[in-house]
């Protein structure tokens, strides 16, 4: 009896391991540990990372995907994006959206732009807002449950801000129409009772518009805005751009900051020291002249000045660097995707070093997202979440707009030809 059990256990122990995945990583990156390794096997079972290491044995049966001419890296993030509104049209208010489209058209745009996205690498995305009546929730969840194909998707639901929003002088005729996407939080009672309803409507994490009134918010507001979404397990993350106001921000102790194009030294050092991210939305001038945004000066400095000086100087201090496009533009033929892709020609050009962009793309992202126990690296027990490139994006950062090969939760979602192989 014990005879038969023994043969029956080394039966099973050879049987084809049909549900595995076996990757030969020419090179493999991973920023979290700053790292690069040659000739790695990363095998994947069930959605996850099960081994890696240039020793690992592959099971017999395993499908291989022979990437051994490539760079192989964790799937890139997004912890600002838009992407059930591509609405700006130049020369037209943004609240002019809001007679035309329903919260259900919003959500199928997005699903149509999670698709693009993740096509493009980007396996994790944070939608910050501007998604009518939780549009964003639902692509989510619908991605979630395997209807469509698309990166993670977190959502902060509707955007937090005093009263109007980010909008200005709407008639009193017209009434408050821009609570299709904004909650008026005008005292710490207030803010606490909107991050609640964020969370109860399914939001992933908590945005706060900080100065975009004559009444930016105080410490006590965004401090009450951290406690209520800590409690409940939700980063806050706050748009500002500088002065008094960003300072109640990070004094409140938000999770990061996004934009910040006027962060002083002293604003980026207490950021490093609280570690506060920089979600640093650096809009390349052309994305600026698709918007048809005059280039005011400020302080004497064009707004471009402002944010490549700033964001070289968050570098030399060593801020925490979150990557986060901010594409929210309607501007065919080029989709969402593209305008992603050209942040990493602008990121070259200001001269970021490349295996900060890579943290700023993976690991930070996932830090600040609080998803790093599950996605982000490339280590055993997390999630199957790769791309690849046929160029060095450590010599050249645009080496990730040519993402040749794409990997969700271990499902191949984009492989060149020449790679796939039978069992």
């Amino acid at each position: 009896m014990l005879s038969r059990m023994i043969l029956l256990l080394l039966a099973l122990a050879v049987q084809p391991a049909r549900d595995t995945i076996a990757i030969h990583a020419g090179t493999m990156i991973d920023p979290a540990t700053g790292t690069v390794a040659k000739n790695q096997i990363i095998l994947v079972r069930d959605g996850k990372i099960a081994e890696v290491g240039s020793g690992v044995v592959i099971p017999p049966g395993a499908r291989r995907i022979d990437l051994s001419a490539s760079w192989v890296l964790p799937g890139l993030m997004d912890a600002h994006t838009h992407i059930t509104t591509e609405g700006y049209t130049p020369g037209v208010r943004a609240e002019a959206d809001y007679l035309t489209e329903t919260t259900a058209r919003r959500a199928l745009r997005g699903v149509r732009n999670a698709e693009l996205i993740l096509k493009a690498g980007f396996t994790t995305v944070r939608d910050v807002g501007n998604d009518a009546n939780y549009a964003a929730v639902e692509v989510r969840d619908a991605i979630a449950s395997g209807w469509f194909a698309g990166p993670t998707v977190l959502t902060t639901g509707k955007i937090i801000a005093p009263f109007g929003g980010q909008s200005s002088k709407i008639s009193v005729e017209q009434g408050p129409f821009w609570r299709f996407e904004y909650i008026d939080a005008d005292t710490p009672d207030d803010v606490r009772k909107a991050v609640r309803q964020n969370i109860y409507y399914g939001a992933d994490a908590i945005k706060l518009v900080a100065d975009n009134s004559p009444f930016p918010y105080t410490r006590e507001e965004i401090a009450a805005a951290v406690a209520e979404a800590r409690a409940a397990g939700r980063p806050v993350s706050v748009h500002v751009l500088g002065g008094e106001a960003a300072m109640n921000v990070i004094l409140g102790g938000a999770d990061s900051i996004e934009h910040g194009y006027d962060l002083t030294d002293e604003m980026l050092r207490l950021m490093k020291e609280k570690h506060i991210a920089l979600v640093s939305t650096d809009f390349p001038e052309e994305h600026r002249r698709m918007m048809g945004l005059k280039d005011a000066m400020v302080g004497g400095r064009t707004a471009n000045e402002r944010i490549v000086d700033r964001l070289r100087r968050a570098i030399a201090v060593g801020t925490p660097l979150v990557f986060g496009s901010d594409t929210f533009l309607n501007h065919p033929p080029l989709t969402k995707a593209d305008l992603m892709r050209d942040y990493f020609d602008r990121w070259q050009a200001i001269g970021v070093p490349p295996m900060t962009a890579l943290q700023a793309l993976t690991s930070n992202a996932a830090d600040l997202l609080r998803i790093q126990n599950a996605r982000g690296r490339i280590a055993a027990g997390l999630a199957a979440d790769l791309v690849a490139t046929p160029a060095n994006p450590l010599q050249d950062l645009r080496a990730l707009r040519e993402i040749q090969f794409v990997m969700k939760d271990g499902v191949v979602i984009r492989e060149p030809a020449a790679t796939r192989q039978t069992r």
